[in-house]
């Protein structure tokens, strides 16, 4: 049981760790200390949603048709080294950046529309959650539930770290190095999680 949901968390921080629009928009959040709890919990609770659905219906998806699981394994396996490699190249070429954005405070209700969007529209969002964190729950037969609770903790833990810490972080990030380092770090996870879920 420990052992899915560690692999849940695991796999959701890696996943979510890579910048991209919501990270940069809660790091932006964060460094303005501007509505950090509501964003903090907005995007905590949309990845829980969608790594729920994903663990659900893929649960129910493999009952029906049992091939879909080795399938989607690979599909996985593919998808994790291509998401690595992405990040290898963005530590090389020095690609990763943020910028805060400018002065002046907005409303709460902007900031959430501005993050729904970002959230909801990103069709990584759902490659992350539903289809690789669905499939890959399905390596652990009884234990799905663990691994989604696992995924779902990673979730809050990493954007609450994420805004709560980014004054802290704002000297660290403002070296390009520090962003290479993040990259590669984020390579090493995705390609050893892909290594893991290749061999069984």
């Amino acid at each position: 049981m420990w052992l899915a949901a560690l692999a849940g968390f695991q796999l959701s921080l890696g996943l979510i760790m890579a910048i991209g629009a919501q990270n940069a928009f809660v790091l932006r959040q964060g460094l303005r200390r501007e509505h950090v709890v509501p964003t903090v919990l907005f995007c905590a609770s949309s990845d829980a949603v969608l790594i729920l659905a994903g663990v659900a219906g893929f649960a129910a998806a493999s009952a029906a048709a049992p091939w879909i699981g080795p399938a989607l394994r690979w599909g996985g396996v593919a998808f994790l080294v291509f998401y690595g490699l992405r990040s290898a190249l963005s530590a090389l070429n020095g690609e990763g950046a943020l910028k805060a954005g400018g002065a002046g405070s907005a409303r709460l209700g902007t900031v959430l529309v501005t993050l729904a969007a970002i959230t909801w529209l990103n069709p990584h969002v759902y490659l992350d959650t539903v289809v690789l964190l669905g499939s890959i729950s399905a390596q652990f037969p009884g234990r799905e539930w663990a691994f989604a609770a696992g995924a779902t903790s990673a979730s809050f833990v990493f954007f609450t770290a994420l805004g709560f810490g980014a004054r802290a972080l704002a000297p660290v990030f403002a070296r390009p190095a520090a962003w290479r380092w993040l990259d590669g770090a984020v390579a090493l996870v995705m390609w050893g999680i892909a290594a893991r879920l290749a061999l069984g």
